[in-house]
């Protein structure tokens, strides 16, 4: 006897996400829409309004906002060519320049300052490690034409009110002050000249940004570097009296809403155009991924850009980090679930029970409906159609059996009460009853 030829095709190879760009699947997906919840309440109170703008931008856009010497646009960012225009583009590394940008495009400050905010995923090519991922997601809030020291204050009053909303604990807040550009370069003088006569025990990376970018050098990790880093020149003694009342005015705000902070003379922060308060929340509960939250004062942003000139201050959180330091102290709010699960012992009552169940919905209750399982024969058992509803979270059961059903009755048993217990409920009241259903009840 010959065999038969096996002509089936080979299963394709199984294709996986890009590592560092991670799906984000139930119930994770829940804690961040919840998370998302919060930060539109909360700033819906500060009236800041919502921005959207593009995930890819110009690459000069970034180049010119965050530097040219900077980690992220030297080593960090997805850039490509546009074989139809032959223009440089960019996934979008962080938020602030593309908002700028906007705001710019569209004459955004002809009548006046705008307070916005947005949330979506940023990207860097970067090694992915805890709390640092290739594409990762980003608040931020973005305060342009005002130039006042009180806006400075608002903003972080803004991200400390979050964190209050969302109960997290253990963050500390470090500020400090870059001064303005001609402050900054008295200091990036008297810096070079003392880091020079330290040449010998600076890194590689310290030796590259000498004079190229000497202000991020206070920001190195290498331990070896740090007696070096903490004997240089602060910045704070080269303000002259305009930026040292701005900066002073930020702390007395602060401090009269009781918000603690400390001044962090090595603050720096990641991009160029930043000036006057800096300032960053920190845990320590997260390694060396410590800041959830960081920002400042970008004066000169919007003539960067190619706008009018126009004073901005903002700050931008990690989603991820935040999520994650939530958990880290047990206070990860729990996943969604459905107020009810509607178990439909067989084919017949469908009709019926999804009519009951639509306008279940429509009352605002939550039911997840049983589906018939794939390869099976009509609806599954009872038995597990009753774990599933157990498995789904939901306080109750909807039982549409035959018997009920053909009577205008539903079964509601409790899930959730250690006993079990049940009534009947007609479903020509379903007004009357449905409120019992939802977990807020």
């Amino acid at each position: 006897m010959s065999k038969e030829r096996n002509t089936a095709s080979p299963r394709p190879e199984k294709l996986l996400a890009v590592k560092g760009m991670n799906d984000i699947l139930p119930p994770e997906s829940a804690r961040w829409e919840w998370l998302e919840a919060k930060v539109h309440e909360l700033m819906a109170r500060y009236a800041y309004r919502s921005i959207r703008t593009p995930i890819v931008e110009p690459t000069p856009l970034f180049v010119r906002s965050l530097g040219e010497v900077t980690d992220i646009v030297e080593k960090e960012m997805y850039s490509f060519e546009d074989r139809l225009n032959a223009e440089l583009l960019t996934l979008r590394p962080e938020a602030t320049a593309g908002v700028v940008r906007a705001v710019v495009e569209h004459s955004m400050l002809y009548d006046g300052g705008k307070r916005l905010y947005y949330m979506g995923p940023m990207f860097r090519h970067e090694r992915p490690q805890r709390g640092r991922y290739r594409q990762f997601h980003q608040v931020g809030a973005e305060a342009l034409g005002f130039p006042g020291a009180e806006v400075d204050a608002e903003l972080i009053l803004l991200a400390h009110a979050l964190w209050r909303e969302l109960g997290l604990q253990d963050v500390r807040l470090e500020i400090n002050s870059l001064g303005e550009p001609h402050e900054r370069r008295a200091h990036r003088a008297a810096l070079i000249a003392h880091l020079e006569r330290h040449i010998d025990a600076l890194d590689e990376e310290a030796r590259r940004r000498l004079h190229s970018n000497p202000l991020r050098i206070l920001d190195t990790k290498n331990p070896a570097m740090q007696a070096i880093v903490e004997a240089a020149p602060r910045l704070l003694d080269f303000l002259g009296d305009a930026s040292r009342a701005h900066f002073d005015a930020v702390q007395s705000i602060l401090s009269a809403n009781g918000v603690a902070w400390t001044v962090n003379p090595r603050l720096v922060r990641g991009m160029d155009y930043y000036n006057l308060t800096v300032f960053e929340f920190v845990t320590d509960r997260l390694g060396s991924q410590g800041t959830i939250c960081g920002g400042g004062r970008y004066d000169y942003l919007v003539e960067q850009v190619g706008g009018k000139a126009a004073p901005a201050v903002g700050w931008a959180l990690g989603i991820e980090r935040v999520l994650e330091l939530l958990g880290e102290q047990d206070r990860a709010p729990p996943g969604l679930v459905p107020d009810a699960y509607a178990i439909i012992p067989c084919v017949a009552v469908l009709p019926l029970a999804m009519r009951t169940i639509e306008r279940l919905r429509q009352q605002g209750v939550s039911v997840q409906m049983h589906a018939a399982p794939a390869g099976g024969e009509g609806m599954g058992s009872m038995k597990s159609q009753f774990k599933k509803a157990d498995a789904s979270g939901a306080l109750y059961a909807l039982v549409f059996g035959e018997e009920e059903s053909s009577r205008g009755m539903v079964t509601v048993k409790s899930l959730r009460d250690g006993v079990g217990a049940q009534v009947e409920r007609p479903l020509d009241t379903i007004a009357q009853w449905s409120g019992t259903l939802q977990s807020a009840c």
